[in-house]
């Protein structure tokens, strides 16, 4: 009870002034803080400038009565929960009621009796303390179940987006696997096809080195199979297989680089690696098509760059993340314009790899000279289930998870630089070791 009475804040509001000098008078010695106002508008001035812990109002007053200045209490969300003692001389039960309906918590009939008056204020006091803990108690225990609740969407959130991941890795693993045999039994072939036509060449230049004039049927023949052209030519469509097969190898080496699955201990890795391998995938997506040239892909990479100690796999989806959003910022700032305009002003990204100059840490920056993003979407861009697409477009999981793996799982950090048509940039931060 001491502490109640050394920190709590009594207003008397009263017009008469020997009410108010008895009563600052016996709260004072026993121990309240009090302030005094003469009539209802002082009172509602100075509770602008200090929360009193109890009003004890006086009914019967010149321009503001007790019950209008209660009212204008109750309405407001700072004071309506700040207990108001009526103080009246008038003791009928319908002034009563109508004190009790708009707020307030009890009546004490003038004259005061001294014991009576710290009583009923002790009580209300009290009463107030515990209903404020009571109200603390919950606000706590709901904000406590709250945070629960949305840790455990997020767990499951990205439990299903890990499992989608780790389903789509082995699924792309396999595909890259499949496609690999055949390959290299193709590019295998391609070598030992090449050498028997060079053989075949070769016993061609001896028969017609020894036996220059062939019988009319061979002549017509080597008239009809155009042998000259053929004997250019079939280096050249081998040649242009062996690529063919070569850009097929490139493309499984790129899958089975993404889909590297993660040991449950960090491995130092090749960070070039899983970003170009992450193009690669995209590749369907930078090409040019009836409405737009190729996206330029410009890298500067810093090929001294260490190896980085990381979760390979989780990286990669980071730059998947980071490389599908720029693409996508792309085709939205070419909505309404030509290919010709396009052409003029052509979407790029910009993939920068830098060693910072403590030796430490490796900057990985991606930008693109898209939509840009204004200031409220950047302070909100890696919020949990935020998103700037369309319903069914977006997940408003991809970046949330990105600066998950950056900042939990390597120690990272992943931050924005963007302005409205001015582009995006991010920028990830990974210690070496």
């Amino acid at each position: 009870m001491s502490n109640i009475l050394e920190e709590s804040l009594i207003l008397v509001v009263d017009d008469t002034a020997t009410n108010l000098e008895f009563v600052f008078a016996v709260l004072s010695d026993a121990g309240f803080e009090v302030a005094i106002a003469s009539d209802g508008e002082i009172a509602l001035k100075q509770v602008q400038y200090r929360l009193p812990d109890l009003i004890l109002l006086d009914v019967m007053m010149p321009r503001m009565d007790g019950f209008e200045t209660c009212k204008k209490l109750k309405k407001n969300p700072e004071t309506c929960d700040i207990p108001v003692i009526f103080m009246t001389a008038n003791s009928d039960t319908d002034s009563k009621v109508e004190g009790l309906s708009i707020g307030a918590v009890d009546y004490i009939t003038k004259p005061f009796h001294e014991k009576e008056l710290l009583a009923r204020i002790k009580t209300h006091l009290q009463l107030r303390n515990l209903t404020k803990t009571l109200e603390k108690r919950v606000a706590d225990r709901t904000a406590a179940l709250s945070k629960a609740l949305q840790d455990l969407q997020e767990s499951q959130l990205q439990l299903v987006q890990k499992e989608k991941m780790s389903a789509l890795g082995q699924l792309v693993a396999g595909v890259a696997h499949e496609i690999n045999n055949p390959v290299s039994f193709i590019h295998g072939n391609l070598g030992h096809a090449s050498a028997y036509f060079q053989d075949m060449i070769n016993l061609i230049d001896l028969y017609q080195q020894h036996y220059p004039e062939p019988v009319l049927e061979i002549q017509e023949e080597i008239t009809a199979i155009d042998l000259k052209y053929v004997r250019s030519d079939l280096p050249n469509l081998i040649s242009s297989m062996k690529e063919g097969v070569q850009r097929i190898r490139n493309i499984s080496t790129s899958l089975r680089t993404f889909s590297r699955a993660d040991s449950d201990r960090k491995v130092s890795c090749n960070i070039h690696d899983g970003i170009d391998s992450t193009i690669m995938i995209l590749k369907h997506r930078l090409k040019a098509s009836e409405d737009r040239p190729d996206i330029q892909v410009i890298r500067d990479y810093d090929h001294n760059l260490p190896q980085v100690k990381c979760f390979s796999g989780q990286l990669n989806q980071v730059f998947m993340n980071l490389l599908a959003n720029a693409i996508d910022a792309l085709e939205e700032s070419n909505l309404g314009r030509n290919y010709i305009e396009i052409e003029a002003n052509p979407n790029q990204l910009l993939i920068q790899t830098i060693l910072t100059t403590d030796k430490n840490h490796v900057l990985i920056r991606i930008k693109d000279n898209g939509v840009g993003m204004s200031n409220d979407v950047q302070q909100k861009i890696f919020d949990h289930l935020f998103t700037t697409k369309p319903v069914g477009q977006g997940t408003g999981l991809g970046l949330s998870i990105a600066r998950q793996i950056v900042v939990e799982k390597h120690g990272g950090t992943l931050e924005v630089n963007s302005a409205c048509g001015q582009g995006s940039e991010f920028i990830i931060t990974l210690p070496i070791r």
